[in-house]
């Protein structure tokens, strides 16, 4: 059995059915800009078909793979991410600034040039046949990266600071999933075949098979429901009740680092 094949078949109808979801769910947007759920449909639309060129029926051209140095990279992933990845960040940043008029663009733009140095360099150390080339580019990626996770926590987690207790709750508990599951990009690439190769291509395969999914459309189903319920909009539907329990959880996590301050009302 090709459980590779398999993986990415199975990860393939996770984004349909994350696509399907989001864009029924903005038929009914709830106070949410509709451009939020283009952005939430689009990227797995996306994700979904850089993962089809490396299931479908091929010729002497490999798919959206391509064998360097003995090892498979596989540039459809970089594909895939060189779009998604920054379309994540204007998620985040519009979830931010969710009660401004007026978007800072500025910072929304830096924050996806820093991504898309991060994504480059990636694909650059991954195509590098040299060992120490191949390092020095991932470390390059993994500055750049650590320059958007200041950006996400510092300067653009201040914006909801002016926006209500509620909102910058919720940011904090977002950002913190957003966070955990991005982290684990680098050190899986680390790990696997591209890197120290503690782990097969098989295994590589199925953790950038997962962790995308959650960082796709689980971040997104968070987003949107926990957005949809802001400001107690009507009665709580199961996926928003559920989106609250998860953000509960996710503040135990915040909290730990977060200085206390009194307690606040709050739906999660």
């Amino acid at each position: 059995m090709d459980w590779q094949n398999t993986f990415h078949w199975i990860y393939i109808a996770g984004m349909a059915i994350g696509a399907l979801y989001f864009a029924s769910l903005g038929s009914n947007p709830r106070g949410v800009p509709k451009f939020e759920y283009f952005i939430a449909t689009f990227i797995p639309i996306w994700s979904g078909l850089a993962y089809l060129t490396m299931v479908l029926p091929h010729g002497e051209l490999e798919q959206g793979k391509l064998e360097v140095a003995g090892q498979i990279a596989h540039f459809a992933r970089y594909a895939d991410w060189i779009v998604t990845t920054p379309l994540l960040l204007i998620a985040l940043s519009w979830t931010a600034m969710h009660y401004l008029s007026h978007k800072d663009w500025t910072l929304i733009f830096s924050l996806m040039a820093s991504q898309i140095i991060v994504v480059l360099s990636g694909l650059i150390a991954d195509l590098s046949v040299v060992p120490w080339v191949r390092y020095f580019w991932f470390t390059v990626g993994v500055v750049a990266f650590l320059i958007v996770l200041w950006g996400i926590w510092n300067p653009l987690r201040a914006k909801t600071r002016s926006q209500g207790p509620e909102l910058s709750e919720f940011y904090d508990r977002l950002t913190t999933f957003f966070t955990a599951t991005w982290v684990l990009y680098p050190i899986v690439w680390i790990l696997g075949p591209s890197g120290f190769g503690v782990f097969n291509q098989t295994v590589d395969t199925f953790l950038f098979c997962l962790i995308p999914f959650f960082s796709k459309v689980v971040f997104s189903f968070l987003d949107l429901n926990g957005l949809r319920s802001l400001g107690g909009r009507g009665a709580e539907t199961g996926a928003e009740q559920f989106t609250s329990r998860t953000l509960q959880f996710l503040g135990i996590v915040t909290d730990l680092w977060k200085p206390q301050r009194p307690a606040l009302r709050r739906r999660w």
